[in-house]
């Protein structure tokens, strides 16, 4: 019973689970009348019928009636599959039913979490976040395998990430141990979400975000740290075909000094002039290079980069203007593992000209190939219309390792049950 007791420590003090015929469960408050036979958690009725709203944004306004017990069927419960078209899942967000969130005051330590149901939240208009930008995002997976068990890969790597990024942002930071256990959790209370085999995965996007009013500029009074999920399939359209970038002259997404190697919030919106640029000429994101010599590949908008050549496979090495992304570093490990030699070097764009391949990886995309890339007016096609050899073994022997279907060696994913 993992769910139940997850979910019975983490949920907010004044809600209480209750199930529903449209949704698997719904929070209500406590204020109502309960009569409990013991002080056990899966023993708490509620005394008469109730009606409230629910907070299902794809639902109507009618009222919905409940009149059931949290029992030690819960967890079956949860573990039946959304309602929804998991054949033609996008990468677009899905309303689910809890998240994660937990609050600190500046100088302090996280106080223990809480799982609400999802929702929005309130901030005022003079939180950090909104006014000088002060925020983080982490973006993992979870699974499910042919057998039913739910498995994350490589939470701790995120949190690792996320608490380099908020010492660069002057913001406090979850713990490791913290950051893993409130994605466990998180997980199961939306286990319904997580998509069959084979049809996508459940998206978290834990968010750390200056939450305290502050007027002149300084770090938050307090902040809150937060995860949502989604069931998510392809982050492109084209889903596995080959995307087709172009190179970025004269906008940059990152400089020296600056912010381009955490994820904070102000690095996304930067890149979204010459990307929005690039969709509109029917390209699908954009490459960007050095602020400097305006010659070497750093990053695409929102993935690495690797080029391929006679099996050597090149990326641009961690510098402070790049984001050191979890599959970036889970390719290079198992390139190595399977007999390649990886350099983390200089690229200089002149290199694409005669690669064998191009692939980006993300945890959003995880491996796409690269059909084309477009610089000063030349376009370099790569392969034909497809994988190539070696980014298509590295993403098959990386997609079977998080769907858990060979041997995890590497001992990077954690297992839900």
């Amino acid at each position: 019973m993992e769910l139940k007791n997850l979910l019975a420590s983490s949920l907010q003090p004044n809600y209480l689970i209750c199930p529903s015929r449209t949704s698997s469960t719904f929070l209500l408050p406590l204020s109502h009348r309960i009569h409990s036979s013991s002080p056990s958690f899966s023993s708490l009725r509620l005394q008469k019928q109730l009606q409230f709203a629910s907070f299902n944004v794809n639902q109507t306004d009618s009222p919905v009636r409940c009149d059931a017990v949290l029992s030690d069927t819960f967890s079956t419960k949860t573990s039946e599959l959304a309602d929804i078209d998991w054949d033609n899942l996008g990468f677009g967000f899905v309303p689910t039913d809890y998240m994660y969130m937990m609050k600190c005051t500046q100088g302090g330590n996280f106080s223990k979490g809480e799982l609400q149901r999802f929702g929005n939240i309130e901030l005022s208009p003079s939180a950090g976040v909104l006014n000088y930008g002060q925020g983080l995002f982490e973006g993992l997976k979870a699974y499910r395998t042919e057998d039913g068990k739910i498995l994350l890969f490589r939470p701790e790597e995120n949190a690792i990430r996320m608490r380099m990024g908020a010492e660069r942002m002057c913001m406090p930071s979850p713990t490791v141990e913290q950051f893993v256990e409130a994605v466990k959790a998180t997980v199961l209370a939306n286990k319904r979400w997580v998509p069959p085999p084979g049809k996508g995965s459940l998206y978290l996007r834990p968010l750390l975000m200056g939450s305290g009013a502050v007027l002149g500029l300084a770090p938050a009074p307090e902040y809150t740290f937060l995860i949502y999920v989604s069931p998510v399939g392809n982050y492109f359209k084209e889903g596995v075909a080959p995307i087709h970038l172009v190179v970025e002259h004269e906008l940059h997404r990152a400089t020296p000094g600056g912010t381009g190697g955490v994820k904070t919030i102000g690095n996304y919106a930067a890149v979204l002039k010459a990307q929005s640029a690039a969709k509109a000429k029917g390209y699908s994101d954009v490459l960007y290079l050095d602020c400097v010599h305006k010659r070497y590949l750093e990053e695409v908008s929102s993935c690495n980069i690797f080029v391929v050549k006679d099996n050597v496979i090149s990326t641009p090495s961690i510098k402070g203007t790049i984001l050191p992304g979890i599959t970036r570093k889970s390719i290079i490990d198992v390139a190595r593992s399977q007999g390649f030699q990886v350099e983390e070097r200089l690229v200089a764009v002149e290199e694409l000209l005669d690669a064998d391949e191009v692939f980006c990886t993300g945890t959003a995309v995880v491996v796409s190939p690269v059909g084309s890339i477009t610089s000063m007016g030349k376009r370099v096609s790569y392969g034909e219309g497809g994988f190539g050899v070696v980014s298509e073994q590295l993403y098959s022997v990386l997609t079977r390792l998080q769907m858990g279907l060979i041997e995890d060696k590497m001992n990077w994913s954690i297992e839900l049950s």
